[in-house]
């Protein structure tokens, strides 16, 4: 990769359509953004529907020329996933004449928050992070298959080095830590595209199913957990800190936008930050051992069938 790679290498993206979720904020409104500045049509897939119209204004503000569409998803409850899936190419073909998609970015996620559940009942870290994209990149599969290299681009974290993912309690009923619980969802994000990169390559498919991590990036997601909590000291320093010590979301979503369209991204590949995994321009990412254990990842896969109801159709182990 070349070391100074940035938003300005971006190859055209014109013609190609692409979903990145929660893009209402923090780098995935960055990748949003700089995907339709280079002509993209971009699918802001948020669950606020004020911060999600929201952004695509402030995206339309900075780019007048921009295709920005907003559609609700809510990766906490499946029925939001499903009726996404549902509407895509609906919608889709309302605003554009086009049904098929070139880039999913999984980017939404959430960090080190309260012991919680989803709609469906699963721990909330592992339910969003992992098995809302787990649901969602099923459903909208036989979009991505219509598109000639299309790619999926998950968004894992260095962090995912916490712990791996624990296959007789997946969604931490004997006991939760919130950091460890992160660092599973995280390997969780990275195991499962080295499957999904597994299973397309088995069928011959030109899909990429990529990774990347922002390193430290200056985004809400850090405050999030504390501020549930109202522990505002704990806050307030986090926030010193990310002033202080963070890159900046621009920074952050360079790796995820090199995943994205860089020419020769191998599939399973892992992408970050130059400096360390934590800061500067995009390049090969570390990661542990065990997210590319083809064991693991069919053992994860076929729980995530299970728990979601979702199955790749064409897509054999």
């Amino acid at each position: 990769m070349t070391t100074g790679w940035n938003a300005s290498d971006i190859p055209d993206q014109s013609g190609r359509t692409a979903v990145v979720t929660g893009s209402n904020s923090g780098i995935g409104l960055v990748t949003a953004r700089e995907l339709a500045r280079r002509g993209a049509r971009v699918i802001l897939a948020c669950r606020s529907e004020a911060r999600g119209k929201k952004a695509a204004a402030d995206i339309l503000r900075d780019v007048p020329d921009a295709q920005v569409l907003f559609m609700p998803l809510d990766l906490a409850d499946l029925s939001s996933v499903r009726e996404f899936a549902r509407d895509f190419a609906q919608d889709l073909a309302d605003a554009y004449p086009h049904d098929s998609l070139d880039l999913l970015i999984n980017n939404a996620g959430i960090m080190a928050l309260p012991y919680g559940r989803t709609a469906d009942g699963f721990e909330t870290q592992f339910g969003v992070n992992h098995l809302g994209h787990f649901a969602l990149t099923g459903l909208l599969l036989p979009h991505l298959l219509k598109s000639p290299g299309a790619r999926v681009v998950t968004v894992s974290s260095g962090l995912h080095a916490l712990a791996n993912i624990d296959m007789g309690d997946l969604n931490s009923e004997r006991k939760y830590r919130r950091w460890v619980a992160y660092g599973r969802s995280k390997s969780a994000n990275l195991l499962f595209v080295h499957e999904l990169a597994r299973r397309l390559d088995a069928v011959g498919s030109d899909i990429v199913a990529a990774a990347a991590q922002p390193g430290y990036a200056r985004t809400n997601l850090q405050t999030a957990g504390v501020r549930m909590e109202g522990r505002r000291t704990a806050e307030r320093i986090i926030e010193f800190g990310n002033r202080i010590v963070a890159q900046s979301a621009e920074a952050g979503a360079l790796p995820t936008l090199y995943a994205a369209t860089a020419p020769g991204v191998r599939p399973d590949s892992f992408t970050g930050p130059r400096l360390q995994g934590w800061r500067g321009a995009p390049t090969k990412s570390w990661r542990a051992p065990w997210t590319l254990n083809d064991v693991a990842g069919d053992r994860l896969w076929a729980a995530s069938e299970q728990a979601t109801g979702v199955t790749y159709e064409g897509l054999k182990s």
